[in-house]
């Protein structure tokens, strides 16, 4: 990849895009490991193999996790993403740790959590700072929500972006 980049570098008389600089071991994991976690897993019918898979590509999923299919793990970023024991995220689900002129930040689900189907879940310096978006324990992800800021524990988040709701909220609801 050296010799490319010096020929790159002296054609175009400007320096060399950042994938020049990966090995060739690199520019061959990559397009498997994105056809395992974003073709194969996805549409495997059996969430054992599924969660297999995923961890196969690299990503920390915790035990006794469930995971539906069509679900879009963020493939660029598989070691930013952390999802905790207990945890069952519905049909459909994105989870984005970059996006366009963004850092890439990570992205946690903490223990027992519940993520709605269809529901997407972007990562980014909500807070000012470099942690990332973080569902707490025990919080619920509404379907179809959009979640760009943390979730505290327990809580539930709706809307787009999402709204979290207060225990008092949901119980003046019923």
């Amino acid at each position: 990849m050296k010799f490319l980049k010096m020929l790159y570098e002296k054609k175009n008389r400007k320096s060399a895009p950042y994938y020049y600089d990966y090995s060739i071991l690199t520019v061959i994991k990559k397009p498997i490991r994105k056809w395992i976690s974003q073709v194969l897993a996805p549409n495997c019918v059996f969430n054992f193999l599924r969660i297999f898979l995923y961890r196969l590509c690299g990503f920390h999923i915790g035990k006794h996790t469930f995971i539906g299919m069509r679900c879009y793990l963020d493939d660029m970023c598989y070691d930013l993403l952390t999802i905790g024991d207990h945890v069952t995220i519905s049909y459909g689900v994105y989870f984005a740790c970059h996006g366009k002129d963004q850092g890439h930040y990570p992205i946690v689900v903490g223990d027992y959590a519940y993520i709605g189907m269809r529901a997407n879940v972007i990562s980014k310096n909500a807070d000012g700072g470099e942690n990332g978006v973080f569902i707490g324990k025990g919080a619920v992800v509404g379907s179809c929500s959009l979640v760009n800021r943390n979730v505290p524990d327990g809580a539930t988040a709706v809307g787009v972006p999402c709204r979290i709701l207060e225990k008092e909220e949901m119980l003046h609801d019923e």
